[in-house]
């Protein structure tokens, strides 16, 4: 009975130090309302540089994440490394197609007249043990551009803190918390924009 009180103050502080995260949205340089009215947008997402969690390269994190998943079982690092990159194309991605689109109403068209380039620079996978849990986050660019000419930008702005949790604790899974930060960015700026 002494150890369930601490478990349950442990449990309560992380929820609430989870749902305290607030994402930000900033634009920095020209104005999205040239995407209001549009109904089709070509969307691209890219991870060049990125940092995840205490590590300042993903390729660090990669290394030393294979490394302890090997530890326990080999071969399974490698395992989890082809899921850590698959994911942004079956989960990400799409998540955050998904709500994007059902907030601005407009379709993904890769012939659009504007580009949304969506840069992820840091993520935070977060972990979720049980009895403790820590939220995943992402922290990302974005430049939106004239597709036929690149170079042509119209808008630069970033989200910082897009939150990946659920409620119901079943985001055991880091793909599944870091892929509702998508979502998450994906509502987000989708409002914004409308």
């Amino acid at each position: 009975m002494h150890l369930v009180k601490p478990l349950l103050t442990l449990t309560a502080a992380a929820l609430l130090a989870g749902a305290a995260q607030a994402q930000k949205i900033r634009v920095s340089d020209g104005s999205l309302d040239v995407l209001k009215d549009q109904k089709e947008i070509n969307l691209e997402f890219t991870y060049d540089n990125m940092k995840v969690g205490k590590f300042d390269s993903e390729a660090d994190y990669i290394k030393s994440r294979k490394a302890d998943l090997d530890k326990k079982e080999p071969g399974r690092g490698d395992t989890w490394e082809k899921s850590w990159i698959a994911d942004r194309k079956s989960r990400y991605e799409p998540k955050f197609d998904d709500l994007f689109t059902q907030v601005t109403d407009m379709k993904v068209a890769p012939g659009a007249k504007y580009t949304l380039i969506f840069h992820t620079n840091f993520t935070e996978p977060g972990f979720n043990v049980g009895v403790m849990k820590k939220s995943a986050y992402i922290d990302a660019d974005f430049t939106v551009v004239e597709t036929a000419d690149r170079n042509k930008v119209v808008a630069k702005g970033t989200i910082d803190k897009a939150p990946g949790r659920t409620f119901w604790g079943s985001d055991f899974d880091t793909g599944e918390r870091i892929g509702e930060a998508y979502e998450m960015a994906g509502k987000a700026l989708g409002k914004k924009i409308k």
